[in-house]
């Protein structure tokens, strides 16, 4: 939690909460549009945008893309996500929510922290809907406690479908909760297909275990 985070929506007792994480090179402000098309499906959900801690050229990052390589993106990944996991506690302790009620909602670099807070331990959401991202890593478990929405566009030249379409295939074999939604001529991006989607993924109850 940080002083750049934006609130979108703050009920007086929330009973959930969505936090959204950016891309390399933006800011939390980037992705208030989505939060506020999101908002009016989530009535009782304390919304909030969460930057990143580290600075990357006119933005933000989670972890330093400079020099990076399939060999050292899951290092860097794993280095980061303690930071990450403890920003989303901050916002659990704030409202007083568990994991159960929990939902993080990540583009390209934001999908893929948050997917890998779902390889730890003790994963911090019951829920994670990953934009255009990926896995660091070859998903390594699957939680009955965590459900994972992976929405990509076919055109991507950033983050290519096919990790989508991989990471979707191997987390149904490990058993995990996995949907893919993607959508033909959306490049490394939202539009409103993607915002329809993630809508009819919230629809979806949470599972019923979680921290």
């Amino acid at each position: 939690m940080n002083n750049q985070d934006v609130i979108i929506q703050q009920p007086a007792t929330p009973s959930q909460l969505v936090l959204l994480f950016h891309g390399v090179g933006s800011t939390a402000r980037h992705l208030v549009p989505l939060a506020e098309a999101l908002a009016p499906h989530l009535p009782e959900a304390l919304i909030v945008s969460v930057q990143a801690p580290d600075a990357s050229g006119p933005g933000w990052q989670w972890f330093s893309v400079g020099g990076i390589t399939e060999a050292n993106r899951p290092a860097r990944v794993a280095a980061a996500t303690p930071g990450f996991v403890d920003a989303v506690n901050q916002w659990q302790q704030t409202c007083g929510v568990s994991a159960a009620q929990t939902t993080l909602i990540g583009f390209s670099q934001g999908a893929i922290m948050s997917l890998e807070s779902t390889q730890i331990g003790n994963p911090p959401a019951a829920r994670v809907i990953a934009l255009s991202g990926r896995f660091a890593q070859a998903p390594r478990v699957a939680l009955a406690s965590t459900r994972v929405h992976l929405i990509h566009g076919d055109t991507d030249a950033v983050i290519p479908v096919r990790l989508a379409v991989e990471a979707s295939a191997q987390l149904q074999a490990l058993g995990a909760q996995v949907t893919l939604d993607h959508f033909a001529g959306l490049g490394h991006g939202i539009d409103a297909r993607v915002v329809d989607a993630i809508v009819h993924r919230l629809e979806d109850a949470l599972p019923a275990s979680g921290r």
